[in-house]
């Protein structure tokens, strides 16, 4: 049985298999319809392994994204009074169904956005874990009532739903940050307009598709989600954030693309949750276990190789332990397979598309060129796709770009410090502060560390952060608010005050 919206689009589907792709919705959702974009156009989208085109999906533009905000504002109403024991066993449906369907959205995972297969059910699994927390959350919105101070009164405080809201994924974890953000908002009670990413938005479609699906045979209102895929970021969110039916927005992106849409979001005081962009630092003490700190290492940089905004970006590894870091760090480089996501034995796929491969080989010949020794890599293979070869690299310049600027690809550069002052000081050198990283053996240290990093995320003999019940979010030019656990709920709900 194919799904409302899937089409006869497919035009490759070496790494998608024919029961997938029959089933991925290609065309924009508002108010429970698949339909075409008004203007009948579509635009690509590409296995980056191969460069071959997966699927034609409809290119929305303001029009079908106003259709889709009169849909979410069409249903606020109604959806604010559902039941939050309703909303919750519609959200554990949901998470039953993402787990049930795990190799299935995995392989189309792999598929648009070039990951192994490993790392995509890995995370088909952090996704759903967001949706089956924030099902338990529905229940929990705590208020307050007590007697005034002064006794002359009794305050009531409670809280409700924002209202509709424009969420903006992007394109590196397709599934995970569709429902890191769909799931506090259907628990909190606000509908949603999803503007998925350009590149990856096949993912979010089927997400899309099945939570619809649990819309409509609960009979709560279809418009709860919508989702309109385009080519041009601008002419979704330019209108959406022009009309003041409009009460949130949550973006996950860059910090130059944060900045406009805070500047847009400020007409109207809509409330916003911007996780921008990172420059996590790594830090390695003389006291490590090197061991720990180069699987760490490992895993904290190559996820979706190098693709995450929180990836270690700059090792800072104290002087007494970096060339046995550096050389055990290199060996683990060396073991990792590059290949088609969905072969086996891969452990590092492609880069997204041909530009951020050129930026990459652009910043390591830079560093190279100004006295940084290439331990591995440093070039691409010889294959079709977007692909470049992990690469390590020491005796780096900390005022080189491949330090000051998120790198975004599979490349560790290694930078010495003395003393730990000096590594604190490197790692709060940059304007960013989404997440850091430290391998100590010294509790005093850690605590120091908590405070003294300028960082909203540290992870302490670990190479992850991430969970569905901690709050996630950055400092600085990292963005605003927080996603996941108790906090993220709150990006969703509004506090009114009542005096008896």
């Amino acid at each position: 049985m194919r799904l409302p919206g899937a089409r006869d689009t497919v035009r490759m589907t070496t790494s998608l298999p024919p029961t997938v792709a029959a089933h991925v919705p290609t065309e924009i959702l508002v108010d429970g319809s698949w339909r075409p974009a008004r203007s009948g156009r579509t635009f690509e989208v590409a296995d980056p392994a191969t460069t071959q085109t997966l699927f034609d999906v409809a290119d929305g533009g303001e029009q079908d994204a106003l259709d889709a905000l009169t849909a979410a504002d069409g249903a606020s109403a109604e959806w604010r009074a559902v039941a939050p024991r309703q909303r919750a066993e519609l959200l554990r449906a949901v998470f039953e169904t993402i787990t049930a369907r795990t190799e299935d959205i995995a392989a189309l995972v792999t598929a648009e956005g070039g990951k192994p297969l490993a790392e995509s059910r890995a995370e088909v699994a952090y996704a759903a874990d967001y949706v089956r927390w924030y099902s338990e959350q529905a229940v929990r919105l705590d208020g307050l009532a007590r007697r005034a101070p002064s006794g002359t009164n009794h305050q009531l405080v409670l809280r409700r739903p924002v209202g509709p809201a424009l969420l903006i994924t992007p394109w590196n974890f397709p599934i995970a940050m569709i429902a890191r953000k769909v799931a506090p908002a259907l628990s909190a009670g606000c509908p949603v307009v999803v503007k998925p990413a350009q590149l990856t938005p096949l993912t979010t479609a089927f997400v899309a598709e099945i939570i619809r699906a649990e819309l409509v045979e609960r009979g709560m209102p279809a418009g709860v989600i919508n989702v309109v895929p385009s080519s041009s970021a601008r002419s979704v969110s330019g209108p959406l954030l022009a009309d003041p039916r409009l009460r949130k927005l949550s973006f996950t992106g860059s910090t130059e693309v944060g900045a406009s849409l805070l500047k847009l979001a400020s007409e109207h005081i809509l409330r916003t949750s911007m996780e921008l962009g990172g420059n996590a630092p790594f830090l390695v003490f003389d006291d490590a276990d090197l061991d720990d700190a180069v699987e760490g290492a490992v895993a904290a940089k190559m996820r979706n190789a190098g693709q995450t905004c929180v990836a270690a970006n700059r090792f800072l590894v104290q002087r007494g332990v970096a060339d046995e870091f550096t050389t055990r760090l290199t060996a683990a480089f060396e073991r990792l397979v590059v290949g088609h996501g969905a072969e086996t034995g891969t452990t590092v796929g492609p880069l997204i598309e041909k530009s951020a491969v050129d930026r990459v080989e652009e910043v390591v010949a830079q560093a190279a060129d100004a006295g940084a020794r290439v331990r591995i890599g440093g070039d691409r293979p010889d294959r079709p796709g977007y692909f470049y070869n992990p690469t390590v690299l020491d005796r780096v310049d900390p005022a080189l770009r491949l330090v000051t600027e998120e790198i975004f690809g599979p490349v560790a550069p290694v930078v010495t410090f003395g003393s730990e002052a000096e590594g604190v000081e490197l790692a709060n050198g940059t304007p960013f502060g989404l997440v850091a990283y430290a391998y100590t053996r010294d509790v005093a240290r850690v605590l120091r560390l908590a405070e003294s990093v300028e960082t909203g995320m540290l992870g302490v003999n670990r190479g992850m952060v991430s969970d569905a019940s901690a709050p996630f979010g950055g400092v600085k030019a990292s963005g605003l608010g927080r996603e996941g656990g108790e906090a993220g709920i709150e990006e969703y709900l509004e506090t009114t005050y009542v005096a008896l």
